[in-house]
């Protein structure tokens, strides 16, 4: 009796064979929960289909990755001076974004980050002349670019790389690998096409784990039924049934991420006014479960609990029973499994 996170792997596979092929020399990223597969399972696909690099969030989960995956771990968090120094093997390439980062980092493997319109991490234009010197420390890997997803100015990505690389450079400096986030695969084309001397490296996570939606499900087992009348108590707070029904304790809570939303970037008027009419409810206590019964999505009988979830289902849906499973619309990247099973 469990949340279980069913993959149907042949279909999985295809996919990431397809991303692969689509983006030649692409980097793999595992980091945070493993995009819902876990860092053993993902290591493990990594390996399968070749990589010779794996791009991690953390120096912290370097170390607890370095022993599933035997290439080149790419940490993608910025060293910053001061941080915990975690101990790691050589094969660790580290990310800077900083002329101080470089500069501290005598030795070591490093990729420089590039400022992007992303405005998040990396050396700006102005640090270039300085740039020059300090790479003579480190063993260089390549530069980075991690792009945006959406260009809603209408700007082009592909221009974005060509003027970091036209700086990079007139301030002669190497440009033998381009690390890339977020490009498509006729941008990244077009790159490779563009400087034929330069490795045009992409890092892919969502795309590559994620990207077909059917090839992965998650799904909660019954764990009992009640059935309850019109204004019977029931629960923590001894709320009244709206209606006849039943109370379907079903598996998954909040340790599973159950009923734990991220921010989402809402576009248009209709996902503005589906968010307002959510947050209206859930000021009256009701809150839509990720769970689907009998085709329609069931509502929380009470908030969840922390490893199971109370749905009601109404007098007029088929009644569940103990060891039927729910399908659940769960968000990969914040979902902890009981159980994976490989179809």
């Amino acid at each position: 009796m469990a949340l279980t996170l069913y993959v149907d792997t042949a279909r999985w596979r295809a996919h990431q064979k397809q991303v692969q092929d689509q983006f030649p020399g692409m980097i793999p990223v595992c980091k945070g929960n493993g995009y819902g597969f876990g860092h053993e399972r993902l290591c493990e696909e990594a390996t399968r289909m070749g990589a010779d690099v794996l791009a991690v969030g953390t120096t912290y989960e370097a170390a607890s990755i370095k022993d599933l995956f035997g290439g080149d771990l790419l940490v993608l968090t910025p060293f910053r001076r001061g941080e915990e120094p975690v101990p790691l093997p050589d094969r660790v390439i580290r990310s800077v974004s900083s002329l101080e980062g470089v500069r501290s980092l005598v030795g070591a493997r490093v990729v420089i980050e590039c400022m992007s319109s992303m405005r998040r991490h990396g050396i700006s234009e102005q640090d270039l002349g300085q740039l020059h010197g300090a790479i003579e420390d480190v063993r260089l890997e390549g530069f980075a670019l991690h792009l945006p997803l959406d260009r809603p100015d209408g700007s082009d990505a592909v221009e974005e790389v060509i003027g970091w690389m036209d700086r990079l450079r007139a301030a002669r400096l190497p440009l033998h690998t381009m690390f890339v986030s977020h490009l498509r695969a006729e941008e990244l084309a077009r790159l490779q096409q563009q400087f034929p001397q330069t490795r045009f490296r992409a890092r892919i996570g969502t795309r590559l784990w994620l990207g077909d939606h059917e090839a992965t499900q998650y799904r909660g087992s019954v764990l009992d039924v009640t059935r309850v009348a019109k204004g019977d108590r029931f629960g923590y707070r001894q709320q009244k049934a709206a209606s006849d029904g039943w109370l379907v304790v079903v598996a998954g809570g909040t340790s599973h991420g159950v009923g734990l939303e991220a921010p989402k970037a809402l576009h248009g008027v209709m996902p503005r006014a589906k968010g307002v009419a959510r947050a209206g409810l859930a000021t009256v206590n009701r809150n839509l479960s990720p769970f689907v019964w009998a085709g329609k999505q069931r509502w929380f009988a009470e908030p969840p609990h922390m490893q199971v979830s109370i749905l009601f289902v109404p007098a007029d849906a088929a009644e569940p029973k103990v060891g039927d499973e729910l399908v659940a619309h769960l968000r990969h990247t914040t979902t902890q499994f009981d159980r994976v099973l490989d179809a």
